[in-house]
């Protein structure tokens, strides 16, 4: 994503699953106070992970995620890294 930002003024974020393109498109803006041209949204299912323990097989899941990419309109830019 820090490559797609800084080539393609697109920046990824970890969002709701029950969040919509309108609602992240209008947190964003309100957030950072910027103006966004377009959201892409991907829904990603958790993977099965096992691993073998002294005591026996351990199954479990990691958890399942929506992220969002949103690209900001020509000229604006969202600095995560001012107030470091």
């Amino acid at each position: 994503m820090t490559a797609q930002g800084e080539e393609f003024n697109r920046y990824g974020f970890v969002v709701e699953k029950s969040a919509n393109k309108l609602d992240i498109k209008k947190a964003v803006e309100e957030l950072y106070d910027v103006k966004v041209s377009e959201v892409n949204t991907m829904r990603y299912a958790g993977k099965r992970k096992q691993r073998h323990t002294k005591s026996g097989v351990s199954i479990g899941k990691t958890a399942s995620f929506k992220k969002a990419v949103v690209t900001l309109a020509e000229g604006e830019v969202i600095d995560f890294y001012s107030n470091i």
